[in-house]
Formats: structure tokens, C-alpha cells, sequence
């Protein structure tokens, strides 16, 4: 059937053209398909495979498939279409593995589990990984990461991927790997406990997108760091106003031990800032407060270059993968300074939230006299509330095709 015939009755917009192939290759029988025109602009073919395969994607690991197979719908590519098939192929399992990491209950997925998917992910692209678990953490000069994550009996972790030809610009991407958040001594209710498998959202996305660059062999040297910690509750859970130390010399008070997922990346980030890379990227699930700003679909961008901004928001546009910029409101600093120590965790008053945890996780980017390297900071929700044509419900990739097309623009010269 023609392309033209199969967009009838689907709403023809480039905003939305992944998903309406996706609500295509959905809404035919299974079986096998070829378009009977070729689709001549890259990126609108690129949608179309992407869409499409995506539509196919379904989290089945704990269920009894005796169907497998029988229900597949199978897109023929023309050919000639090798690179565009390789980008689709590429983005479709960067965004599977995000999938499929969020997707995983938390009894299965715990920060060794997290560390062994990333030691996974290397050995399929030849880099390099290492892991510093539990009191070594100590050791290694990490004691935020360890004081969150002490009081699970699964030992916290830092996840640490490196690829790429060390004479490359350098790219360190920073998850956050909460793997289930109780909210500590500050325990959520049952509701909000519900969907916290998915607090390790912002680390799935890290990986997905680092599988992306190597799989393209972007001319990076690329670094993933990812603190992996379970907010539990024991006799040695950090408490209320509790003082952490941090690998910066900057101590926090905890104002709320539900407010962890800061705590972890502070160490992280500041580590990748000692590097002096070209370039950071950070995701986290990190705040409510973003998602009564923006809604569950739409992640918060908080970066400190309106060019680096702008040229992700373009990309953003053309490869329908969207997020919203948010301000880096200097005016809202002195709420994350503490009454006790250098900084608080959870500043009193609620608003402003996703602001002023951004701001908290500026202070570990910036050196002694101010400066920070190109940083975007991605607070994002990780997760389809409901069934959508290529997007089931439940973990879900925000934001990485984006981020790739900006990588692919800014790098592969």
C-alpha cells in the first residue's frame, strides 16, 4: 500500500509522524509490508522504520508467550536504505534497553543488577567498565553515594563506562540509578512507593543514549557515571537533618531523605566535572515538582548555554522527541544553602522545586572560581502513564533521540 494511503485518517503532522507509523504498523493485521513508494527524506524514513519497529516493542519477560511471533508486523525496507535502517536499528535498541531496564521489577533489578547491564553494554562496544561497591566507596572518596544507599542490604554502587579515543572531545553522561525509592526515614505513602522501580529512569537513559553514540562510533571519548543505591530504610539510614559529606569538600543536610536522588549525583557530577569535559548530560527522575510544571510527557531541560539549548531544542523539534527548557533562576540560590552545613537538600516551601534542585546539582559542575562546562541537567518522568501506539505503558526513553541528533550535529563533522 502507498505511503500517502496508509496516513489517511491519522493526523498529518511532522510533530507526530513516528507515532502515527507507529499507529499504523499497530492498526494493520500482522504479516509482512512494503510501501509501494519509496520515502525519498531521510528523517521522514527514519520516523517511519523508527515508529513502526517501536510499535512492536512489548515488556514479556515475566509472561508465558506461546503466540510469540504470531503477531508480528514485518516493514521491507527498499534497499539502498542502509543508513537510515542502521540509525532505526540504533535508536529502536537504545531505547528497548531503556525500556527494558525500567521496566524490570526493583527484586530484579537492584545496583548489582544495574552494574551488570552496564558491564554488558561495554563488552558489546570493547570499553571499559569498573565498579566501586560499598565500603570501598569510602575508600574511593564517594561518601554521599554511600550514605544513601547504606541502609539497603544490596550494596550501593558507582557505575563507571568509559569508550572512545582518549584524544576525543569528552562526553560524561550522569544517570541516576535510584533502583527503588522508599523515601528513606521519610517514607511515602503506598501510592507514591507504587512506581518508584522506575527511580533508576534517569541511568536507563544514560545507557540507552551510550549505547547510541558507540553503536554510531561518534568521535567522542565518552564516560557514563552512574550512582546506584537503593533508598532503603534500617537502624543506619541517613535521617532529618542528618550532615553528608560529599567527594567536592561541599557537606549537605538531608531536609528530607526522600530528596536522595541530588545527594547521589553530587559526587557524580563533580567527578565528571574534574575532567573537564567538553560536555555533561544528567538525567534524573528527580522531581515532582517538574512534573506539575510540565506533565508526565514533557521532560524540564535546565542547561547553562543558550546556544547548547537551542541547537537541542531544533533537534528536539525534528526528531519528535520533546522537552521544555526551564531557567536556572540565580534569584533562587540562597534556598539551597543550609542553615548547618554548605547546602540543604530539600529546601523548605516546595516551590520552585525542579529549579532549585537544578541549582543544587550546579554547585558540583562548577569549579573554585565559578566556571562550568556546557551542562545539561534533564529532570525527567521515565514513564508512559497509559498505552499509546509506539509507547506502552511503563518505562519509557525521553529525550535520547533528541539528545543523539544533537550529538551527531555537534560532533560527527
Amino acid at each position: 500500500m502507498a505511503a500517502d494511503t496508509m496516513m489517511a485518517g491519522f493526523p498529518d503532522s511532522k510533530d507526530n509522524l513516528i507515532w502515527d507509523w507507529a499507529a499504523i504498523a499497530k492498526a494493520v493485521p500482522p504479516g509482512t509490508y512494503k510501501l509501494a513508494q519509496d520515502i525519498e527524506d531521510d528523517q521522514e524514513a527514519l520516523h517511519c522504520m523508527t515508529g513502526w519497529a517501536l510499535s512492536q516493542y512489548s515488556f514479556d519477560r515475566y509472561q508465558q508467550n506461546e503466540e510469540e511471533n504470531q503477531n508480528d508486523r514485518i516493514l521491507v525496507w527498499p534497499t539502498g536504505s542502509d543508513k537510515i535502517q542502521a540509525q532505526a536499528v540504533s535508536a529502536v535498541g537504545g531505547i528497548s534497553l531503556v525500556r527494558n531496564l525500567i521496566n524490570t521489577p526493583a527484586n530484579h533489578m537492584g545496583p548489582e543488577e544495574l552494574a551488570e547491564a552496564a558491564i554488558e553494554l561495554a563488552a558489546l562496544h570493547d570499553a571499559s567498565c569498573t565498579v566501586i561497591t560499598g565500603e570501598e566507596l569510602l575508600e574511593a572518596d564517594y561518601p554521599a553515594i554511600h550514605a544513601v544507599g547504606r541502609a539497603s542490604d544490596r550494596d550501593p554502587r558507582l557505575i563507571d563506562l568509559v569508550w572512545g579515543d582518549e584524544d576525543a572531545p569528552k562526553l560524561t553522561l550522569v544517570g541516576k540509578g535510584v533502583v527503588f525509592d522508599s523515601g528513606g526515614l521519610d517514607l511515602k505513602p503506598a501510592g507514591g512507593m507504587k512506581l518508584m522501580k522506575k527511580d533508576m529512569g534517569g541511568s536507563a537513559q544514560a545507557l540507552g543514549l551510550a549505547s547510541m553514540i558507540m553503536d554510531a562510533g561518534l568521535p567522542v571519548r565518552l564516560r557514563v557515571l552512574i550512582p546506584a543505591v537503593e533508598n532503603a530504610v534500617s537502624g543506619n539510614a541517613m535521617r532529618p537533618l542528618d550532615v553528608v559529606d560529599t567527594r567536592k569538600g561541599l557537606t549537605i543536610e538531608i531536609g528530607n531523605t526522600d530528596a536522595e536522588g541530588r545527594v547521589i549525583l553530587a559526587d557524580a557530577l563533580f567527578e565528571a566535572a574534574t575532567e573537564q569535559p567538553e560536555l555533561i548530560i544528567d538525567f534524573a527522575t528527580l522531581t515532582g515538582a517538574a512534573r506539575v510544571a510540565l506533565g508526565a510527557d514533557l521532560p524540564a531541560l535546565f542547561c547553562n548555554s543558550n546556544e547548547v539549548a537551542e541547537n537541542l531544542l531544533a533537534c528536539a523539534t525534528t526528531v519528535c522527541d520533546p522537552l521544555w527548557r526551564m531557567p536556572l533562576w540565580k534569584g533562587y540560590n540562597k534556598q539551597v544553602d543550609g542553615k548547618v552545613a554548605d547546602l540543604n537538600n530539600a529546601p523548605e516551601g516546595g516551590m520552585g522545586g525542579a529549579i532549585t534542585a537544578a541549582l543544587f546539582l550546579e554547585r558540583f559542575v562548577m569549579d573554585e572560581d565559578g566556571n562550568i562546562p556546557d551542562w545539561m541537567h534533564i529532570d525527567l518522568m521515565a514513564w508512559n502513564l497509559s498505552n499509546r501506539p509506539g509507547r506502552p505503558e511503563g518505562g519509557e526513553a525521553m529525550t535520547i533521540r533528541a539528545l543523539f541528533a544533537y550529538l551527531n550535529e555537534r560532533y560527527d563533522k
